[in-house]
C-alpha cells in the first residue's frame, strides 16, 4: 500500500485521498454507503467545503461515532473574521465533531496573511489556538497566489490542481511544497473528468511522493477503481505514458477545467459544463451530452449577456464567453449529423 505524509502535518494515509464535493449530487444513504465502504478498505483522508451544499453533513453521518479514525479536511469561503467564525462553527456542527484537521482558505484571490486587514489569518489561528482545527490550509487555481502562500512560511498544506496535464509550472510547485515542508493535495486530479483513464492518472500521482491526490466520487464503480489500487497501485508503463502524451497534446492549450468559480451566470447558463462542451462529446459516451435537458441547457448559451463577468472571474484567464460560443457551434453541428464523435 502507497501512503503519503501531508509535508510537516504528520498526516500519513492512503494514496488515496475522498473529494467530497460529488457526493452533494446523491443521498444521504448513498453518500454514507460510498464513504464509508473507502474508510474500509483503507481510505482515511476526506476532503469536502462548506461551499458543497450538504457535502458536509453527509460526511458527518458517515463518521458519527468512529471520528478519531478518519482525518476531515474542510474550506471557508469567508471574507472576514465575523463569517469565519460562522462558518467553521457550521461546518463543525455538520461534520459532528470538536476538531478539524485541516481548515483551508477556499480560493480566495489574495494570500491572506497576519495583518493584511481581514483578519482572517489572525482567525485562523486563534481557532488553531482553542484546538477547533489542528492544521493550516490554503487552497487556489492560480499559481501566482499558491506560490505567495509557500513562501509566506504560514500554511501547512496546499490545494491545488495537479494531474498529468499539468505544465512545468505546476511541477515546480509540487517541489517548492516538498521543500518548503508543506502537504501538497491534489485536486482536480482528473481534470473535472476530462481524464479517463484512472489507470494513467494514479501512475503520474505516484510519480511523486508529497503528493496526495483527491479522488471525486460519487458512484460505487468509480470508487472501486481507486480501492483497487490501494493493494495493485498502476507503475508508469510505456502503454500508460503514451496514452498521457496523446491526452496532453488533444487538451493542450485553452480549455475549460470545470471549477466552477465564473459561476453563477446571471443568464443562468451552466458554464463550468458548457464551456468544455466540445471535450465531453469526444472523451465521454456522447450519448449523456446530447439528451434534451443538455440541449436546452446549451441553448441558453443563446442568451449570454456578453456581461464578461464569467471573464474576469476565471482562475485560467480564458475567455469564457468565446469559449461557451465556439463550444455551441460545435454542439450545434454534432447534434446535425454534421459531424461524429465516438
Amino acid at each position: 500500500m502507497q501512503t503519503v505524509t501531508l509535508g510537516n502535518t504528520g498526516i500519513t494515509v492512503n494514496k488515496n485521498g475522498f473529494g467530497a464535493l460529488p457526493i452533494q449530487r446523491i443521498s444521504t444513504e448513498d453518500a454514507v454507503k460510498l464513504a464509508r465502504k473507502a474508510y474500509e478498505a483503507g481510505i482515511t483522508f476526506f476532503d469536502t467545503a462548506r461551499f458543497y451544499t450538504d457535502s458536509e453533513e453527509k460526511l458527518g453521518e458517515a463518521f458519527a461515532g468512529m471520528r478519531e479514525k478518519v482525518y476531515l479536511a474542510t474550506k471557508t469561503a469567508a471574507s472576514n473574521a465575523k463569517e469565519f467564525w460562522e462558518q467553521l462553527e457550521t461546518s463543525l456542527h455538520n461534520l459532528q465533531t470538536d476538531y478539524i484537521d485541516i481548515y483551508q482558505f477556499h480560493n480566495p484571490s489574495f494570500c491572506p496573511k497576519l495583518g493584511d486587514g481581514t483578519g482572517l489569518y489572525e482567525a485562523m489561528l486563534e481557532a488553531k489556538e482553542q484546538g477547533k482545527i489542528r492544521h493550516i490550509g490554503i487552497t487556489n487555481h492560480r499559481l501566482a497566489v499558491a506560490e505567495e502562500a509557500i513562501e509566506s512560511g504560514l500554511y501547512e498544506t496546499l490545494q491545488f490542481p495537479f494531474c498529468y496535464l499539468a505544465t512545468e509550472k505546476d511541477i515546480a510547485l509540487v517541489e517548492k511544497c516538498k521543500e518548503a515542508g508543506m502537504g501538497f493535495i491534489a485536486m482536480k486530479a482528473l481534470s473535472g473528468g476530462l481524464i479517463t483513464n484512472s489507470a494513467a492518472a494514479y501512475a503520474f500521482e505516484a510519480q511523486y511522493d508529497n503528493v496526495l491526490p483527491i479522488w471525486g466520487v460519487q458512484r460505487e464503480a468509480e470508487l472501486d477503481e481507486f480501492i483497487s489500487y490501494i493493494d495493485n497501485p498502476p507503475a508508469m508503463t510505456k502503454e500508460l505514458s503514451e496514452l498521457i502524451a496523446h491526452d496532453r497534446a488533444e487538451l493542450s492549450g485553452e480549455f475549460c477545467r470545470g471549477c466552477g468559480y465564473c459561476m453563477p451566470c446571471p443568464a443562468g447558463i451552466e458554464i463550468n459544463n458548457c464551456a468544455r462542451m466540445s471535450l465531453l462529446l469526444r472523451r465521454s459516451p456522447s450519448e449523456l451530452q446530447l439528451t434534451p435537458e443538455v440541449q436546452e441547457k446549451m441553448k441558453k448559451i443563446e442568451n449570454c449577456l456578453h456581461c464578461n463577468k464569467c471573464k474576469s472571474k476565471c482562475p485560467y484567464g480564458l475567455d469564457t464567453p468565446a469559449l461557451l460560443e465556439k463550444n455551441y457551434e460545435d454542439y450545434k453541428r454534432v447534434l446535425s449529423g454534421e459531424v461524429s464523435v465516438r
